[in-house]
């Protein structure tokens, strides 16, 4: 099958955003999710953010999470981070899983990734598809409609991490609060019966899986 092309503007707009990512450290925490009770510092652990296809293979991204145990019920609980629960990549990229099955089968939508310079393997998109889509809110995971210029729908928080990362002064990186912000928070609990996007769009696809 003839590999999807997709304009070199549109891949460079997704990547720099991705890229404006790796290296950052999150600590920001508030109050223990099970009890409330305060937290106190327990350990740093590196997390997987993005597999990127390079002319040398894959590269892996990795950002850092602060660990916080509650001082209350011992209970161990990350800070803020660009992660949806129990998933082991970064929100952007299941954002953009979502936002291609949203115009295309699935099983294409990996492929489509890849001409952007994204590693995604097709089982990991089916369920990320899945239980993302059906479990939480995303208050910022607005898509962009097709039009002439990419042909493609795009989650608002790729293009705000995006246009923070080209704006940015030169020299300085994106701090933790801008890129949570940018991802709409998604460690935050959610509701699926809130859920704001189209979700009727994927529902009865289930041959398309």
């Amino acid at each position: 099958m003839k590999p999807p092309y997709v304009l070199p503007i549109v891949a460079d707009i997704v990547r720099s955003g991705i890229s404006a990512v790796e290296g950052i450290t999150f600590t920001g925490h508030s109050v223990c999710p099970v009890c409330g009770g305060d937290l106190t510092g327990y350990d740093t652990k590196r997390k997987q953010f993005a597999h990127l296809i390079t002319k040398n293979g894959l590269e892996t991204m990795y950002v850092d999470i602060r660990r916080f145990r509650c001082r209350t019920c011992r209970q161990i609980c990350y800070a803020d981070e660009p992660f949806y629960p129990d998933t082991r990549i970064g929100s952007v990229i299941i954002d953009l899983c979502i936002a291609f099955s949203m115009t295309m089968p699935v099983y294409r939508v990996p492929a489509y990734l890849a001409a952007m310079g994204i590693h995604v393997d097709r089982s990991s998109c089916r369920l990320y598809v899945r239980h993302i889509s059906g479990c939480y809110v995303r208050t910022n995971t607005r898509y962009i409609d097709e039009n002439g210029t990419s042909g493609i729908h795009l989650p608002l928080s790729v293009l705000t991490l995006s246009s923070l990362a080209i704006t940015h002064p030169e020299g300085s990186g994106l701090s933790e609060s801008e890129v949570i912000s940018a991802c709409g928070s998604p460690s935050a609990p959610r509701k699926a019966k809130n859920f704001p996007l189209p979700l009727k769009r994927w529902v009865n696809r289930d041959n398309l899986w």
